[in-house]
């Protein structure tokens, strides 16, 4: 959901599940190290390996793959054997398909669909509301990401997504989906999709039982990671800045970035505008994520931390962590 850090609009999401069993979700974020004061504001954010701890324990928790967010339960173990099932197929698109008649067995599952279009594009989509249980679309979400890591996955090479559609408004964090998903995104349109090119339906599969052993001991957290794509150039600023970041505590200037990239710096101002972001902002976001990572991590003195991320003093540095999630840094390690 990589090193870029999660927004607490997921965190809040996978919890309705198991809030609506009535378990105690507090045990849970102690159990990933997640502060739950963080709950209540909507600029807080967690670390990827926070948020696979809490997704581990709310599985253990729910005893239910869909973590209670669907009509119905997922018991332990479908999500292997729908890959087993699929990984004897010659092809993706047969593999795809076999996947959709598998979980079509189950009462209350997923909707789900392939279709390809007189343009030549591949449409998988999910549909329904998941009985309005999945009322922040979280699930529905982690299957579209999950089916199209997966494919990418059994074909050996990443499959790029021409856009990914959603059949809702816009959320709050809406800003997070270009970053997830590798491609444009739209809101309010009549179905939740991703759209690829339909000619990769005849890749053959690549994986044997082994590798899919292997894989499965790491899913789905692997296969729900963030992808560094770099499919934007705001991504590839992104990156830059945060392989600098790892070195020094000066971060290049927006006329350094651009030649690194053979942009022109008012070129890559633009660029970075049409993506509805700036060079400040993606700064601001890896020292946030930089900062959350070191306090979540480590035992590391805010003192220093603060230096190695460029903040000549302490002040400066609670000042920005505050205005970035809500709380101090102090805070934030105490709620630790």
């Amino acid at each position: 959901m990589g090193k870029g850090t999660i927004t607490v609009h997921h965190v809040r999401a996978v919890l309705r599940g198991a809030e609506r069993r009535h378990i105690d979700t507090v045990p849970l974020l102690q159990a990933a190290g997640i502060p739950a004061s963080l709950l209540g504001d909507d600029r807080a954010r967690v670390t990827p390996a926070q948020f696979a701890l809490l997704f581990r324990a709310l599985y253990r928790a729910t005893g239910d793959e869909f973590l209670g967010l669907g009509t119905a339960p997922s018991r332990p173990g479908t999500f292997a054997m729908m890959c087993y099932a699929s990984l004897a197929c010659r092809d993706l698109g047969a593999a795809m398909r076999r996947g959709i008649t598998f979980y079509g067995l189950f009462p209350g599952g997923p909707i789900l669909s392939l279709t390809v279009t007189d343009t030549g594009q591949a449409v998988f989509s999910v549909r329904g509301d998941l009985g309005g249980r999945d009322t922040d679309h979280f699930l529905t979400e982690c299957l579209l990401i999950i089916s199209h890591r997966l494919c990418s996955w059994l074909v050996g090479r990443r499959i790029p997504l021409l856009r990914a559609s959603f059949g809702y408004p816009p959320p709050p964090h809406k800003d997070e989906y270009p970053s997830l998903f590798g491609c444009p995104v739209r809101f309010g349109d009549a179905r939740t999709e991703a759209v690829f090119d339909a000619r990769w339906l005849t890749a053959p599969l690549v994986r044997d039982e082994a590798a899919l052993e292997q894989m499965l001991r790491r899913a789905p957290f692997e296969l729900l990671s963030r992808r560094a794509y770099g499919t934007t150039v705001a991504e590839q600023v992104h990156r830059d800045l945060a392989r600098v970041l790892q070195d020094s505590p000066r971060l290049p200037s927006l006329d350094a970035t651009a030649a690194r990239l053979a942009l022109s710096p008012a070129t890559l101002r633009r660029r970075l505008q049409q993506e509805g972001t700036s060079f400040q902002q993606l700064k601001d976001a890896v020292r946030r994520d930089a900062a959350i990572a070191g306090l979540a991590e480590g035992h590391e003195p805010i003192a220093d931390l603060a230096a190695r991320l460029g903040f000549s003093e302490d002040t400066s540095f609670h000042r920005a962590f505050r205005r970035w999630t809500g709380t101090t840094p102090g805070a934030y390690r105490l709620g630790q």
